[in-house]
C-alpha cells in the first residue's frame, strides 16, 4: 500500500479533469479525492495497493482529452489516518 500526493499542472482545470480522475480511481480501487488549487493546478492525495496508484499516476500524466498536463510532481506521504473512497473537493 502506499499513499501519494499529486500536484498537476497545465490546462487541467475546467476540462474535466477532477472527474475523470475520480472514475479513473474508481476503476483502479484507488481511496483519495482530487481538486482544483487556485494557483490553476490540480492537487490529489492517491491511496490503494502500490500497482493500482502506479496505474492512476500514469492516467494523471494524460488526463481527460480535453485537458493538457504540462507535469505531474508525485511525492510519497505516510498518511496515517483511513481514507475512504474517491472524492471531489
Amino acid at each position: 500500500m502506499k499513499t501519494v500526493r499529486v500536484r498537476i499542472t497545465g490546462r487541467v482545470q475546467g476540462v474535466g479533469y477532477r472527474y475523470g480522475c475520480r472514475e479513473a480511481a474508481l476503476s483502479h480501487g484507488v481511496s483519495g479525492w482530487v481538486r482544483n488549487r487556485g494557483d490553476g493546478s490540480v492537487e490529489a492525495l492517491l491511496a490503494g495497493e502500490d500497482d493500482a496508484v502506479d496505474a492512476l499516476l500514469a492516467w494523471c500524466r494524460q488526463g481527460p482529452a480535453m485537458g493538457r498536463v504540462d507535469s505531474v510532481d508525485a511525492e510519497r506521504v505516510s498518511e496515517t489516518r483511513e481514507i475512504d473512497g474517491f472524492e471531489i473537493r
